[in-house]
């Protein structure tokens, strides 16, 4: 798992957090910054649990929430790509949207 893309999205993923794991503050929020280590060092101090289960625990938000970007804006998942596709197949576009070139 690619903690960095979690660390880059986490202005977007720390509401998420939030509604997971309620018991930590606003300010140990800014202090996680969407850092595994720091993530796995608060849940072990607020939830009284292991360094292993706080990893697990961790690393499931991180499987969750990997690989979905989210609107910066709304913090929905950002599901353009799929949608272009789809609209794609519906018309016969052939056309790649990014280069304006056909393909076939």
């Amino acid at each position: 798992m690619n903690w960095d893309t979690i660390e880059g999205n986490w202005k977007q993923l720390r509401g998420k957090a939030q509604e997971k794991w309620g018991e930590l503050t606003d300010s140990e929020y800014d202090q996680i910054g969407g850092k595994k280590d720091q993530l796995v060092g608060k849940l072990q101090e607020k939830y009284g649990i292991t360094r292993d289960e706080a990893e697990r625990r961790a690393d499931e938000f991180g499987a969750a929430n990997q690989g979905h970007p989210v609107s910066p804006v709304t913090g929905a998942p950002d599901t353009r790509g799929v949608i272009e596709k789809i609209a794609d197949a519906v018309t016969g576009d052939k056309v790649d949207d990014k280069t304006g070139r056909r393909v076939d």
